[in-house]
C-alpha cells in the first residue's frame, strides 16, 4: 500500500517546503524506499511555461514536455526519479479539466461546485498515475491562510481521513529570532498550526526553520500547544548547502519521526555514504574557478535554480568550488563598458537560455569575447544562437546575420520552426499560435558525430536532452560555419535540427540547443557541465 505525505507550509512562503520534500524522500530513499514527488500550486495559471522567471522563477521541464515549477528539479536532483507532467498541477489546470467536463456534459446537469467537484479533481491527481511506490510526497504551494490554497488544503484533509494510517501531514514553519530580545518566538508557528487545524488538519510532524538551535523547553512548547509530540517537532538550522539538508534532517530525526507517524518499526538504517562524499566534496574543494553567467533575469537567480546547482555538481565532479560571477546582458548596451572590463578574472563564460531581443547584443559580444580570448563557451538555447550570429556576423562575412525572433535580418539565421517529429507525431505550429505549450519541450533525441568534443565527453553515439524553444539555427548555414571553423557535432536523427555546435581550434566552445542543466545531478553530474568546469579550471592554471 501506497504511503502519502502531504507537506504544507505556514507563516511565511520561501522556507523551503520543496527542498524539505526532496530531503525526506532522498532519507526514505537511502533506507531502500521507492519515492514519488508531486507538488500541488495554487496559482490560477494553467503551468509556469508563460510566465515571467522575475514572476515565478525557473521553468522546470520534464522528459515528457511538462512546464513545470522548479521544485520539480528539487525532486529530481534529490532523488534521481524523473518526474512527469502527472507530478504538477495548478489551480488553473485543475478548473480547466472541471470545466471541459460540465461542457461535455459529464455532471449530468448537476450544479458544479468547489466541493466536491473541485476536490475530487485535484484528489484525482494527487493519487493518479502510481505504480508501486512506497511513499509518494505531495507538497502543497503557497501558505497555509492563503485563499488559493483552501481547495488543496480541503482535498487533502479529505485525502487524510480516506487514507487514514497510510497519510501523514507535515507542517513546516517559521521560528524567528528576535534579535534585540535574544529570543525565539514560538507564537508565529502556533498561530500557523491553529491556521491549519481549523481546517481539519492535525500536522503529525512540524519542521521549524530557524537560524538559531531550539532549545528542548521551546520545543515542548511548540509540541504542547501545536498537540504535537516534542520529538515530531523537528529544528531545520540553516546549513552550509543545500545537499547537506538530508544529513541535518537525518541528524535530527526527521526520517525517523516520519517512519514512527506511520508505525513503521523494521526499516532498514539508511545508507547516507552519497550525502557524506558530496559534502565532502563541497566543504573541502582542492581549487576554485571564476565563471561568468550573461543572463537577462539574473536579478532573481532562482531564474537559473537548474543552472545553478549543475554549476555547483560540475565543481563537485572536479571537486573545486564555483564562484559565479552574474552579469546582466544588456550593460553591454552601453559602449563605455567593455567585455574586457567584465571578464578579467574570469575562467569561462555561460550565456543561458532566455526569450526576447533585450539584452541579445550583450549575450553575442560575450560569445566574441570567449571565442577571441580562448575562454571556455557555453551557450545554452539562446546561448547557442547568439554564438553562431556572432560566427556568422564576424567569421563568414554576414554583417547582418540575425533571428527571426527579434525580426527580419538579412539572413535570419535563427528561424521559427513549424513542424517537427516527436516519435511517430508530426507536431506543428504557427506564429501567431497560443504561447504556452506550443515550443519543442521535452526529451528529444539527438545523434553525435565521430571525432568530436561532445562525442567524447558524452562517450556515446546518442543522447537524449530535454528542450524548451521556439526558435531553431536553420540548418542551411552548416557549410557557411564549417568553412569558418565551427562544427555541427551533435544533429537530430533526420538530420535537419542542429542540436549542438562547437568551435574546432578552441579549448572549449560549445552551444547545445537544448538544456542539459535540466538532468544534472549533486550525485551523477552532467558530462558537459563537468567537461566545462575542467576547462574552467585548466583555464585558471595558465593565468
Amino acid at each position: 500500500m501506497t504511503r502519502f505525505i502531504f507537506i504544507t507550509g505556514g507563516v511565511v512562503s520561501s522556507l523551503g517546503k520543496g527542498l524539505a520534500g526532496a530531503a525526506l524522500a532522498s532519507l526514505l530513499q537511502a533506507r531502500g524506499y521507492k519515492v514519488r514527488l508531486r507538488k500541488l500550486d495554487p496559482y490560477i495559471n494553467v503551468d509556469p511555461g508563460t510566465m515571467n522567471p522575475y514572476e515565478h522563477g525557473e521553468c522546470y521541464v520534464t522528459d515528457d514536455g511538462a512546464e513545470t515549477d522548479l521544485d520539480l528539479g528539487h525532486y529530481e536532483r534529490f532523488t534521481g526519479v524523473p518526474s512527469k507532467q502527472s507530478d504538477n498541477v495548478t489551480t488553473g489546470r485543475i478548473y480547466q479539466t472541471v470545466i471541459r467536463k460540465e461542457r461535455r456534459g459529464d455532471y449530468l446537469g448537476g450544479t458544479v461546485q468547489v466541493i466536491p467537484h473541485i476536490t475530487n479533481a485535484i484528489k484525482e491527481f494527487a493519487t493518479a498515475d502510481l505504480e508501486d511506490e512506497d511513499f509518494v510526497l505531495v507538497e502543497i504551494g503557497g501558505t497555509v491562510g492563503d485563499i488559493e490554497s483552501l481547495p488543496f488544503l480541503e482535498a487533502i484533509r479529505q485525502l487524510g481521513y480516506e487514507l487514514r494510517d497510510n497519510a501523514i501531514f507535515v507542517h513546516l514553519t517559521l521560528v524567528p529570532y528576535i534579535a534585540a530580545a535574544g529570543e525565539l518566538k514560538t507564537k508565529p508557528t502556533q498561530h500557523s498550526v491553529k491556521e491549519l487545524r481549523s481546517i481539519g488538519i492535525q500536522p503529525n510532524i512540524l519542521l521549524c526553520r530557524s537560524e538559531q538551535p531550539i532549545p528542548p523547553g521551546q520545543r515542548r512548547k511548540i509540541g504542547l500547544f501545536c498537540n504535537v509530540p516534542e520529538e515530531a517537532v523537528i529544528q531545520a538550522l540553516d546549513v552550509r548547502s543545500i545537499y547537506e539538508v538530508p544529513l541535518s534532517y537525518h541528524k535530527e530525526g526527521f526520517d525517523v519521526e516520519v517512519l514512527k507517524a506511520f508505525h513503521i518499526e523494521d526499516a532498514p538504517d539508511p545508507d547516507l555514504s552519497k550525502w557524506e562524499d558530496i559534502m565532502d566534496r563541497v566543504v573541502h574543494p582542492e581549487g576554485e574557478v571564476n565563471i561568468a553567467v550573461v543572463g537577462k533575469y539574473i536579478e532573481l537567480q532562482d531564474a537559473y535554480k537548474s543552472l545553478t546547482e549543475s554549476l555547483v555538481h560540475g565543481g563537485i565532479a572536479n571537486r573545486v568550488k564555483v564562484n559565479i560571477k552574474w552579469l546582466e546582458s544588456s550593460i553591454f548596451d552601453d559602449e563605455e563598458i567593455t567585455p574586457a572590463s567584465k571578464f578579467d578574472s574570469i575562467h569561462a563564460i555561460l550565456v543561458p537560455g532566455g526569450f526576447g531581443e533585450r539584452g541579445a547584443e550583450g549575450k553575442i559580444k560575450a560569445a566574441q569575447y570567449a571565442r577571441e580570448h580562448n575562454i571556455p563557451y557555453f551557450g545554452i538555447c539562446y546561448g547557442m544562437q547568439m554564438a553562431v550570429i556572432e560566427g556568422c556576423r564576424n567569421l563568414a562575412n554576414m554583417p547582418n546575420a540575425g533571428t527571426s525572433e527579434f525580426g527580419s535580418y538579412d539572413p535570419n539565421v535563427v528561424g521559427l520552426m513549424t513542424e517537427w517529429t516527436r516519435g511517430n507525431k508530426t507536431e506543428t505550429r504557427s506564429e501567431d499560435g497560443d504561447l504556452g505549450g506550443t515550443m519543442r519541450l521535452g526529451a528529444y533525441p539527438c545523434d553525435l558525430l565521430e571525432g568530436t568534443q561532445v562525442r567524447e565527453i558524452y562517450g556515446q553515439d546518442h543522447i537524449q536532452e530535454r528542450h524548451r524553444h521556439r526558435f531553431e539555427v536553420n540548418i542551411a548555414y552548416r557549410d557557411v560555419l564549417e568553412k569558418v571553423g565551427y562544427k555541427f557535432s551533435g544533429l537530430s536523427p533526420h538530420g535537419d535540427l542542429p542540436e549542438i555546435v562547437e568551435l574546432v581550434d578552441h579549448p572549449w566552445f560549445i552551444g547545445v540547443q537544448f538544456h542539459p542543466e535540466l538532468k544534472s545531478k549533486p550525485f551523477d553530474p552532467h558530462p558537459l557541465f563537468s567537461s566545462f568546469i575542467e576547462a574552467a579550471l585548466n583555464k585558471s592554471r595558465l593565468v
